[in-house]
């Protein structure tokens, strides 16, 4: 039986790339989650004003790949303690926000960004978001799988 995670680490482009192909991984769609506007266009998104963040969700195989696993990989491709951007990306829809399914997920986010800020190797507390996942809207067609269909490359991952 397949689950769900999904994940926000700036633009939704890299952050598909990182986990898209990865042995256990079943599928990825980026869109939006956690804003107040019923099915948002990118081009609202982009207003920083729907409260929605970029975000990538993965379907995996918890018997191939663990969501610990994926948390690792989640917080190891954008710096986790910029709030509200990722490299040249500003606004709160690049924000680095774990959506959780189940409370066991919750707790495993919350373990392993406590783990990161006391081992004490990064400049500044990690301000990544942990928030119960709600709706999930799926980005228009043309943002699916962006760099293997254009090219990879030009992103903060």
């Amino acid at each position: 039986m397949s689950e769900l995670a999904t994940f926000g680490a700036g633009c939704f482009w890299g952050v598909e790339d990182a986990f898209r192909g990865r042995p256990g991984v079943l599928t990825t769609t980026v869109g939006y989650a956690g804003g107040h506007v019923a099915e948002p266009t990118y081009q609202q998104v982009c207003t920083d004003t729907t409260g929605h963040a970029e975000v990538v969700q993965v379907e995996f195989d918890p018997a191939r790949i663990t969501y610990q696993q994926l948390l690792d990989l989640f917080f190891s491709i954008h710096n986790p303690t910029q709030v509200n951007r990722q490299g040249p990306d500003v606004g709160r829809q690049y924000r680095s926000v774990v959506f959780t399914h189940s409370p066991e997920q919750a707790a495993a986010a919350a373990a392993a960004k406590r783990r990161i800020d006391e081992a004490g190797f990064l400049p500044k507390p990690v301000a990544t978001e942990i928030v119960a996942a709600g709706r999930f809207w799926s980005a228009e067609e043309y943002h699916q799988q962006y760099f293997a269909k254009r090219g990879g490359g030009g992103c903060h991952i």
